[in-house]
């Protein structure tokens, strides 16, 4: 649930009245200096500056941004919302993340624009969090995407080019001498999965190597998607000898249930993933994925509104960041 701090949030957090709260802040001459210091505290903990409130008003500005996340326990994220927050907090902006998996935040989200509480909007994912109707498109604030691109919405997006990602990432594995790849697909609606899925195809076709629709196993980013994917893979009556994952956090999940097997990663399966989330280096192997710069795309992503918000024109499309694969101890040549 998104909130702005209040004076009540301060008040509660010092443990004092918001009158005092008030007076403290406001006319700090009239408080003790213990109460000052203490009101002070708390309103930094909490987020809150009336001062800034008051004058970002008058120039009907609230020098805070929204940023769109599809789902927020996704641990991908955590870097590029990092680069967001640093980037914006430099130029003075505070940053509200919301869930677009959280049911009923349509409303909230709304508000939030309506009454013009955020000054402009970042989107990690590729849809809209809510039904912009003709009247909404007007009230809309700049935007930016991150992450996804999606051509039909129109923005100016950073990210990077997942389907030469995922071609090289397949190639790598065709180049160790795995014939039988199989890829475990992120959400077949997302544009994301479709690049990454495009990427697995066309290296196959390159390669000479059939495409095995029984090789294709559909999931969620989830663990347990990757776990489920791993079983039913391996189920199948000539199994794969590796597999791609359209994200680390489905590659460790499929590494987990590939022990539970009796399988040793690499020798009897290779696993490659997606994105270099920190657990990553520390996975048993350590994993075999593609790197993204996810700092960047939060920074750049950041600059893009920024320089939209300073009215100045964003360019409408791509800015591309480099990737990189990162090989570990996931991946080997296939038993001969």
């Amino acid at each position: 649930m998104i909130s702005i701090a209040t004076m009540k949030d301060v008040a509660q957090m010092a443990g004092v009245s918001t009158a005092t709260v008030s007076r403290a802040l406001m006319n700090p001459e009239k408080v003790s200096a213990p109460t000052r210091l203490k009101v002070e505290q708390a309103a930094t903990s909490v987020g809150y500056s009336p001062h800034s409130l008051v004058r970002n008003l008058k120039r009907n500005e609230s020098h805070t941004i929204l940023v769109i996340v599809p789902n927020i326990s996704d641990p991908f994220f955590v870097e590029v919302i990092k680069g967001i927050e640093e980037t914006a907090a430099g130029h003075g902006y505070l940053v509200l993340l919301g869930d677009s998996t959280q049911q009923n935040q349509e409303k909230s989200f709304l508000n939030l624009i309506l009454a013009k509480q955020v000054d402009g909007m970042v989107l990690l994912g590729s849809n809209l969090p809510f039904d912009a109707s003709k009247d909404v498109q007007k009230n809309l604030p700049p935007m930016v995407m991150a992450n996804e691109f999606a051509s039909e919405l129109e923005l100016p997006t950073v990210h990077i080019d997942n389907l030469t990602a995922s071609f090289n990432a397949i190639h790598y594995l065709h180049q160790l001498g795995h014939q039988r790849i199989a890829c475990i697909c992120g959400p077949e609606n997302m544009h994301l999965s479709q690049y990454r899925k495009q990427g697995y195809i066309q290296a196959l076709q390159r390669s000479g190597i059939a495409i095995e629709e029984s090789y294709l196993f559909y999931g969620d980013f989830s663990y347990e998607a990757g776990a489920k994917g791993l079983s039913a893979l391996m189920s199948l009556p000539q199994p794969p000898t590796a597999i791609f994952c359209h994200s680390d956090v489905m590659a460790i999940g499929a590494l987990s249930q590939a022990k539970k097997l009796g399988l040793n990663v690499p020798l009897d399966l290779s696993i490659i993933g997606f994105d270099n989330i920190t657990l990553t280096q520390y996975s048993d192997p350590p994993l075999t994925t593609v790197a993204q710069p996810c700092y960047q795309i939060g920074q750049q992503a950041m600059l893009l509104l920024l320089k939209q918000l300073q009215g100045q024109a964003a360019q409408i499309g791509s800015l591309l960041l480099e990737s990189e694969l990162l090989i570990r101890g996931s991946t080997a040549a296939p038993r001969s």
